[in-house]
């Protein structure tokens, strides 16, 4: 199939307002965040969305030009559920909480890791409208490119952290394990040998001395302050 002129977004624009089928570019979505969330993104396929709607197999691609058109329709719905506080000048509240915003909906669906890595600055309309929101919470005066690097390292620590996160989870999840207790259990045997060697003093007081409280979640959280603390010290005082 020839491939269609300009971005999804373009050709949304230029959609007609009746549609002949019973479709929509937001069902397309939802039904593939459905089929996503439950079964992984490997799973989904025009075909398979198209059966699971309830439609002929080329259906789909009235709206869209292919997988890649989808992907770009889901990340922007899931998007939606992102809802900041913006106040001028309190960078860091806005800041923080897109970065805590963006880890919880790719928890919730691990697939965006996919997807990121499939199609790299990726900026459907609803991610332009939050990146415009936390710009513009940045009333300093650091120059333009500055508030960009500053979004720009926030939304890579995010997403690396919550990719970690992901595959940790799934990780977990194919071994069995259910708690981060049934993972040092399972690692207390390797962990004992590298102990017992003494070329590894630090990391051995980690690991006696080591509250064992530094989940996933506390170990962003204070990766993210960190972050933010750095941000702080580049701004014009």
């Amino acid at each position: 199939m020839a491939k269609a002129d300009g971005t999804i977004w373009e050709r949304l624009g230029r959609s007609p307002t009746e549609q002949r089928a019973p479709l929509s570019h937001d069902r397309l979505a939802a039904a593939a965040i459905e089929m996503a969330d439950l079964h992984g993104l490997d799973a989904l396929s025009m075909r398979k969305l198209a059966e699971h709607l309830g439609v002929t197999a080329m259906a789909p691609y009235r709206y869209i030009s292919g997988k890649d058109d989808l992907f770009e329709l889901m990340v922007d719905t899931v998007h939606a559920d992102i809802a900041l506080p913006v106040t001028a000048g309190n960078w860091r509240e806005t800041l923080g909480a897109y970065a805590e915003q963006i880890r919880e909906i790719t928890l919730r669906h691990p697939w965006l890791v996919q997807i990121f890595a499939r199609l790299p600055g990726v900026l459907t309309p609803r991610m332009a409208d939050i990146a415009e929101q936390v710009l513009a919470s940045m009333d300093t005066d650091a120059d333009v490119d500055a508030k960009m690097a500053m979004l720009a390292g926030v939304t890579a620590f995010t997403h690396g952290a919550a990719a970690a996160e992901v595959a940790q989870r799934q990780s977990m999840a194919r071994r069995g394990w259910t708690s981060d207790d049934d993972v040092r259990s399972a690692y207390h045997p390797y962990m004992a040998e590298l102990t017992a060697t003494g070329r590894h003093p630090h990391l051995v007081d980690y690991l006696v001395g080591g509250s064992n409280q530094d989940t996933a979640e506390w170990q962003f959280r204070f990766g993210l302050d960190c972050l933010l603390d750095g941000i702080a010290t580049k701004l014009p005082r």
